[in-house]
């Protein structure tokens, strides 16, 4: 990172496709070093003792060679994943990243990304390798990170941390957002309300889908969910949704009442995570608007913030 040495590399895995060698990765473990000088019967046994994985392997994807002046290294390979690629890098391919990096290498990384796209991120990492991080980060850079989380994905945080880290982290969180976090691990049943987000696309009916697109493009950043647009009418009243996909693809005229689906399934505030659960099992949206009475709009709860906390917390 930054062009300067990041792991010495003991091996490379070759692979063979329609008569050409390709390099597929390179090996930086201890497996690599011991095999290399002949000692496969010892690194075997080690790994057995160990339970580790048997190979580090970094892809031939993320290499690319030196400027030809840094003429007095030996070696002439480095990561290719560098400070300013990492904006444009998706936080899935990013959490894979980072946890083939040490913790002070994933530490360095978090602090240099943007809040959102650092957030993102976090979200994105396995449990274990999350727990590592935010108990190496500040807390005020966690407490930030996670404000930036709808509760949901704020609780799934969270709730990996022993009681005592928790504490300090949530003292620097909004009031209101600590509420619905401690909800939502507290108890199993809570209301499906404490997981929704109040950031997402509101349009009127009568608007164009040119419009659409131009009020998209001012305001996606700041929005949690962005995969559809909700049409509502006075009062924030529900009458129809509509994929993205649609909207990018219609004609500039066309009005959103004509494009979109009346016939919409929503939430009640007060529904319980199994029923939202239920639904997203059953029809795949990708997520779920929660009205009242009303038909009014509440809250829109992603599907990825009940699916993951009812695996990882709930059951």
């Amino acid at each position: 990172m930054d062009g300067r040495e990041v792991e010495v590399v003991y091996d490379m895995r070759l692979i063979t496709t329609s008569g050409r060698m390709y390099i597929a990765d390179v090996d930086i473990s201890r497996y690599g070093l011991l095999r290399r000088v002949g000692l496969r019967w010892l690194a075997g046994y080690l790994l057995r003792r160990s339970g580790r994985s048997a190979e580090s392997l970094i892809p031939w994807s993320y290499i690319q060679p030196l400027p030809s002046e840094l003429g007095t290294l030996r070696g002439h390979m480095k990561l290719s994943v560098l400070k300013e690629k990492l904006s444009d890098i998706h936080p899935v391919d990013l959490a894979d990243i980072l946890e083939e990096l040490d913790n002070s290498q994933r530490v360095m990384l978090l602090e240099g990304l943007d809040t959102e796209q650092a957030s993102d991120t976090l979200e994105e990492i396995d449990p274990a390798v999350q727990r590592d991080i935010v108990f190496s980060l500040r807390k005020e850079r966690v407490a930030q990170l996670i404000n930036d989380m709808t509760p949901g994905q704020a609780a799934d945080i969270v709730s990996v941390l022993p009681a005592e880290e928790k504490r300090d982290i949530l003292k620097l969180i909004e009031p209101a957002t600590v509420a619905k976090i401690e909800e939502i691990i507290e108890k199993q049943e809570s209301a499906i309300l404490n997981f929704s987000t109040p950031s997402f696309f509101k349009c009127p009916p009568e608007m164009t889908v040119k419009q659409a697109r131009e009020r998209f493009r001012e305001t996606a950043r700041s929005m949690d969910f962005v995969m559809y647009f909700y049409i509502v009418g006075p009062s924030d009243k529900l009458l129809g949704v509509l994929d993205i996909r649609d909207v990018f693809m219609a004609d500039d005229d066309v009005l959103l009442k004509d494009l979109m689906v009346e016939n919409v399934i929503s939430l009640n505030a007060d529904d319980p995570m199994k029923r939202a659960a239920d639904i997203f099992l059953r029809y795949g949206f990708r997520a779920l608007p929660i009205t009242d009475e009303n038909d009014k709009i509440l809250g829109v709860v992603p599907y990825r913030d009940v699916m993951n906390l009812k695996h990882r917390i709930l059951d």
